[in-house]
């Protein structure tokens, strides 16, 4: 089984998927009791190419067989289903998963945060990110950007920067994407000092 474990997560992981399918099948033929690892491999590789029906029925399959499945098969399917916008399911795994006593990690957070914010559902995102802090999920830098990203597209710049300060606080180190998002959002809003504080330090950090 770990031969096969191997050779399916690398042809996951170079795209080769179709043959990580077959070769998952092929195990189950030859008697081979495929693991989490072999099913969450296969699963995280289909949801990657959107083909989130078939990674569901894996799922759905790995279950029915008495494979105990962990956070990071469940985060694949948050992250496929919300990366094409299917959210109402990325929202069933989630609760599927803290039904199951697993606790949702800083990955899998940000995957259902991003799918809000690129849905416009920023309240949403927003509850989202106050249900991580309670459940004591630290979030990281990339929450923070996400959640900066998506205030500002909805022009709510002041908010924003209140996540920004918060950011910094945490002592996390915003991405050049986040900067300029800052910078332009506070501009847009009239704040130019701020703004031009900000750019002042973003040049400093270089």
């Amino acid at each position: 089984t770990l031969a096969y474990n191997t050779v399916i997560d690398g042809f996951c992981k170079s795209g080769k998927v179709n043959k990580a399918y077959q070769l998952l099948e092929e195990m189950k033929v030859k008697g081979h009791e495929p693991t989490v690892v072999t099913y969450g491999s296969v699963i995280d590789g289909l949801a990657k190419i959107d083909r989130l029906d078939e990674a569901y029925m894996l799922f759905e399959e790995a279950k029915s067989t008495g494979v105990e499945l962990n956070v990071v098969v469940y985060s694949s399917l948050v992250d496929g289903f919300g990366k094409v916008g299917r959210i109402d399911e990325a929202y069933l795994i989630m609760e599927e998963l803290m039904q199951k006593g697993l606790t949702p990690n800083t990955y899998t957070w940000n995957c259902l945060i991003d799918a809000l914010v690129k849905a416009e559902e920023v309240d949403e995102a927003l509850v989202c990110f106050n249900s991580m802090k309670n459940l004591n999920c630290s979030p990281d830098s990339i929450t923070y950007s996400i959640l900066i990203n998506g205030l500002c597209r909805v022009q709510k710049f002041n908010k924003a920067f209140v996540f920004w300060q918060e950011m910094q606080k945490q002592g996390l180190k915003p991405k050049l994407i986040t900067y300029t998002t800052m910078i332009s959002g506070l501009a847009k809003a009239g704040n130019i000092l701020e703004a031009d504080k900000l750019f002042e330090r973003f040049k400093a950090n270089g």
